[in-house]
């Protein structure tokens, strides 16, 4: 299963985040409690006034070559568990997704 599926307008995308790290970057895909695929991704900012959820932004907008304004956290704005949308063409979004993961 994958992360990421198309809605209207847009991707979305769940994943977990892991702020604090030693470096940026992509686990892969992970499975949370009840089975849903998610998009591990690790960050070294860290969990306060919102910096983790900033870079979050910044990393998936320069990785997928999105503006940031394009990026929207609609779930979970506090919880290591997130869902995004990311909005524009989804084609190309999925291309970059599947070829990302690959």
């Amino acid at each position: 299963m994958k992360p990421y599926a198309a809605t209207e307008g847009g991707v979305r995308l769940a994943l977990r985040l892991t702020p604090r790290a030693s470096r940026n970057g992509v686990d892969g895909v992970v499975a949370d409690a009840e089975g849903r695929p998610l998009l591990k991704l690790r960050l070294v900012a860290p969990p306060v006034e919102g910096a983790a959820n900033e870079a979050l932004i910044a990393f998936l907008a320069k990785m997928l070559s999105l503006r940031k304004a394009d990026i929207t956290i609609r779930s979970a704005k506090t919880s290591r568990v997130k869902i995004l949308h990311l909005a524009g063409d989804s084609g190309a979004f999925l291309r970059k997704l599947d070829a990302w993961l690959a």
